[in-house]
């Protein structure tokens, strides 16, 4: 069933996505009520009317595109985490982050996107990275390479002797643990900076624009569409230990994923 939806025609999905955003996302852009606004485990933890609405939108219309999938949401999560269980079945699944950047989205600017994954026994077969008020829209389908409105993306190599150029975990959302490990950035030649929306960072190593991100959480609605996307780019992900980093979790961290395997050894290396 899967590998036929594969071959097929993904522009439904696309369009999944864009109807999702427009119908539930963008209307309330910079048009946030107070009560609108919920915090979830802390003041730096936000949901909003935008991210529920727009992933109950997202699991309707995905399940409908494939009959017998199944949705692990940030939101579904949230209220009930054995949903997330769904990620070691033997069913497809939809992974979506309904809006990755919700303090972008709150405070009004457009540093946020919707991500959604197809994964297949922890296996991420394609993914959507759509940024509405940017209007980019990427998608990567495992071995048939990553685009950016239709344009092929490649990541590339850092110009030799180059400064790092590094997006990492943002200090609000980390324990001091994680952040000892991250503090192997900070070294000459390494510019290290706090991360906005996961999935924009992950873009923008896909493209070039960035050499690598180092992350210390592991939710996989945040990660799954954008390393598919900087794996098809020619970028390479891993934890700690070495190994590649696992959407279903029980992963060694932190983690980086960067633009070419030599990157992503020399920053593993600098978090060990």
């Amino acid at each position: 069933m899967i590998d036929e939806f594969l071959t097929g025609d993904l522009s439904d999905v696309e369009e999944a996505v864009r109807k999702a955003a427009a119908a539930e996302i963008v209307p309330r852009y910079r048009r946030l009520a107070a009560h609108e606004v919920d915090e979830k485990t802390g003041p730096h933890d936000l949901v909003t009317i935008a991210d529920r609405s727009a992933e109950e939108h997202l699991t309707a219309s995905l399940t409908a595109l494939m009959p017998g999938s199944v949705v692990v949401g940030e939101e579904a999560v949230h209220a009930d985490p054995t949903v997330a269980e769904a990620l070691r079945g033997d069913a497809p699944v939809w992974i979506v982050d309904p809006v990755d950047g919700t303090r972008q989205f709150v405070r009004g600017e457009p540093g946020f996107c919707t991500l959604v994954a197809l994964a297949l026994r922890g296996e991420v077969l394609a993914s959507w990275t759509y940024a509405p008020v940017l209007e980019e829209f990427a998608v990567a389908v495992r071995g048939e390479g990553a685009r950016l409105g239709g344009t092929p993306l490649h990541s590339g190599s850092p110009a030799r002797g180059s400064v790092l150029r590094v997006a990492m975990s943002h200090p609000d959302y980390t324990t001091p643990e994680q952040k000892r490990a991250l503090l192997g950035l900070a070294v000459p030649g390494v510019e290290a900076r706090p991360c906005g929306s996961a999935g924009l960072e992950y873009l923008d190593v896909a493209r070039g624009d960035l050499d690598a991100v180092a992350f210390s959480w592991e939710l996989a609605w945040d990660h799954a569409a954008g390393l598919l996307l900087v794996t098809e780019a020619g970028g390479a992900h891993l934890t700690v230990t070495g190994e590649p980093f696992r959407i279903a979790g029980v992963n060694d961290l932190p983690f980086t994923a960067a633009r070419d395997e030599a990157t992503a050894r020399r920053v593993r290396e600098l978090l060990t």
